[in-house]
C-alpha cells in the first residue's frame, strides 16, 4: 500500500507542471522540493513498516529463553497444543462415563518449543472383570465398562480391546443370569407339583378314613 501512494503522489506532482505560473527557477525549485518530499515520503512508509515487523516478532510466541520462535517452530507448538487438547478430553471422556470402575488418568509429555510440557498420549485404568457369583452385577458393570470405553470420539485399537472383552463378559453373564432364572422357575415348578401332589394325596386319603370311622 505504500509504494502505491507513493506512486500517486510522484505521478501527480509530474503530470500538471503548466499549472505553476513561476518563473523557470521558482518552478525548479518547487520540483526541488517535490523531489525531497517524495524521497522523504518514500523513507518514512520503510521505517514504519519496519517497526511493525518489530512490534509483530515480540508479539509472537517466545522460546523458553525469551527470543522468537522460527515459522516450523510456531507450527509444531500449534500442533502440540491441540495434540494435548485432544489427549485430554479423550480421557476424561473415560473417567466420566467409567464412573467407580475407572481411575486417574496419567500421560506423557513432550517439550514444546516455549519449554511448556504437553500431552501427547496418555491412559486411564479401568476394571472391567465379572463380579464373582452375581451375573445381575457384572451385566450393570459391563455395559458402564463399554459405554466408558467407547465414550471418546475416537476410540484407540486398545478401547476397542477393552469393549470387546467386556462384551464377552456381558453374555456370559447374561447366559448364567439366564440358567438362574430358568433353575429357580423349575425348583418353584417343582415345589409347585410337590405341593400339589401332597395335597391331593391328602384328599384321597381323608374319605378312606371317615368310611373306616
Amino acid at each position: 500500500m505504500a509504494v502505491s501512494s507513493i506512486s500517486t503522489v510522484s505521478h501527480a506532482a509530474w503530470t500538471y507542471p503548466s499549472a505553476n505560473t513561476m518563473s523557470p527557477r521558482v518552478e525548479q525549485a518547487a520540483k526541488g522540493r517535490a523531489f525531497e518530499e517524495d524521497t522523504a515520503s518514500t523513507d518514512a512508509p520503510k521505517t514504519t513498516s519496519t517497526s511493525e515487523e518489530s512490534s509483530g516478532a515480540e508479539a509472537g510466541p517466545k522460546r523458553a529463553d525469551g527470543t522468537p520462535m522460527a515459522p516450523e517452530e510456531i507450527q509444531l507448538l500449534d500442533q502440540l497444543k491441540q495434540t494435548d487438547r485432544e489427549v485430554r478430553q479423550h480421557e476424561m471422556a473415560h473417567q466420566t462415563v467409567g464412573g467407580a470402575y475407572a481411575g486417574g488418568a496419567s500421560y506423557e509429555y513432550e517439550v514444546g518449543p516455549d519449554g511448556k510440557r504437553y500431552a501427547v498420549a496418555g491412559e486411564v485404568p479401568i476394571d472391567y472383570g465379572p463380579v464373582p457369583n452375581d451375573p445381575q452385577a457384572t451385566i450393570e458393570k459391563m455395559q458402564t465398562v463399554i459405554a466408558a470405553a467407547m465414550a471418546p470420539a475416537d476410540p484407540s485399537p486398545t478401547d476397542y480391546q477393552v469393549a470387546a472383552q467386556a462384551r464377552q463378559y456381558l453374555l456370559e453373564a447374561k447366559l448364567e443370569a439366564s440358567m438362574q432364572l430358568s433353575e429357580m422357575e423349575q425348583a418353584r415348578s417343582n415345589g409347585a407339583a410337590a405341593t400339589s401332589s401332597a395335597d391331593e394325596s391328602a384328599a384321597n386319603e381323608q374319605p378312606s378314613e371317615e368310611q373306616a370311622a
